[in-house]
């Protein structure tokens, strides 16, 4: 059986491969009334289609989004909203050598070993081209949750991380690593070229913050606002790793470093944390704290330094992958995690309106 969509009360469907005619998403459970149009979207996607440096495949698109239902005179109706974007820069020749081979690293074996064939061509229904629709379908998401402002960032490539002291928010769109350090930019510049004409890759950390999340999101127990943001980021192409809060690094504290201490707030309007280890959650529901997490991204796969492997006969072979990708996979997937981050929380929006009314 096939899993394409996600999300309980607002769920989006994606459809498409890497190197066919087009690739779509519907969203469905949207409420309506919502102004949307395709120029609330585009934002989103231009931030996350590929070629806009060096320091990211060059395969060209334009990643022009059509809304082909679902609203009427700009404002959503609730029904379905079918989004569209075309394939315009498919170099599918790139790889015919390797459509008798698997990559290590990829997904080839074990699509061929669930259904007994694969789309060699970019990794087909595997390739990250399917996480454009995501960000799609989060540029509604976000309509659902006005309240929620979302940031999320480059914190480390290739084991070299950001300095926190110096954060700052406005340089994350100053340079292609969506990075807030400045001078760990600089550093990377060097690092991902060096990678990039090695023919290697480098894996990368992203966080996401979101603030304005009410406290009360979520549900227990199977529905738990953690576990669901934990499942959305895995889901996303070559994420290996998710930690909420301190993560794994709770598991290094005692119980009062780890405890995230309040007091009574000056205005009455509820307690106030002094600390937040636990990423804005606890038990699974919000606690009003900013919801925050990190993902770890995985080196890029297609990679030209050969790697052993071998071929659908069971033939040891070594492979290079050619064609245009990421030396670093994980700096275009920022606004991927933004958008998995809203489409999370409109959920549980949602959800949490359906039983509590509010």
């Amino acid at each position: 059986m096939s899993w394409n969509t996600f999300g309980r009360v607002l769920r989006f469907t994606t459809w498409g491969e890497s190197h066919g005619p087009a690739i779509g998403a519907v969203v469905d459970g949207c409420p309506p009334g919502l102004e949307l149009a395709e120029s609330d979207i585009q934002p989103f996607l231009d931030a996350r289609k590929p070629g806009q440096s060096r320091y990211t495949t060059q395969r060209r698109e334009a990643d022009e989004v059509r809304v082909l239902s679902g609203t009427f005179e700009g404002r959503t109706t609730g029904t379905p909203i079918a989004l569209q974007i075309e394939n315009t820069d498919q170099r599918s020749k790139d790889y015919s050598q390797i459509a008798n081979t698997y990559r290590p690293g990829h997904a080839d074996y074990a699509y061929d070993a669930k259904y007994g064939l694969r789309d060699y061509r970019g990794g087909g229904r595997s390739s990250a081209r399917e996480t454009a629709m995501r960000v799609a379908a989060g540029a509604v998401a976000r309509l659902v949750i006005p309240e929620v402002e979302i940031l999320a960032y480059v914190a480390e490539i290739g084991g070299d991380a950001i300095d926190p002291a110096a954060f700052d928010a406005e340089e994350i769109a100053r340079n292609p690593f969506w990075c807030p350090d400045a001078e760990a930019a600089k550093r990377w510049e060097a690092s991902v070229d060096a990678a990039r004409k090695a023919g290697s890759s480098l894996g990368a950390v992203v966080e996401c913050v979101a603030t304005g999340v009410p406290a009360g999101w979520g549900a227990p127990i199977y529905a738990k606002l953690d576990a669901d943001l934990a499942a959305a980021m895995m889901g996303i192409n070559a994420v290996k790793g998710v930690e909420i809060g301190d993560g794994f690094a709770a598991a290094r504290l005692s119980g009062e470093d780890n405890a995230d201490p309040m007091r009574p707030a000056q205005d009455g309007s509820g307690p106030r944390f002094e600390a937040n280890h636990a990423g804005g959650i606890a038990g699974g529901i919000s606690t009003g704290q900013p919801v925050t997490l990190r993902v770890a991204f995985k080196p890029t796969s297609s990679i030209l330094t050969p790697v052993e492997s071998v071929n659908r006969q069971g033939e040891a072979v070594e492979v290079s992958t050619k064609g245009r990708h990421d030396p670093c996979v994980g700096i275009r997937g920022v606004p991927v995690v933004e958008a998995m981050m809203a489409l999370v929380l409109a959920d549980h929006r949602l959800l949490h309106r359906a039983q509590c009314g509010a």
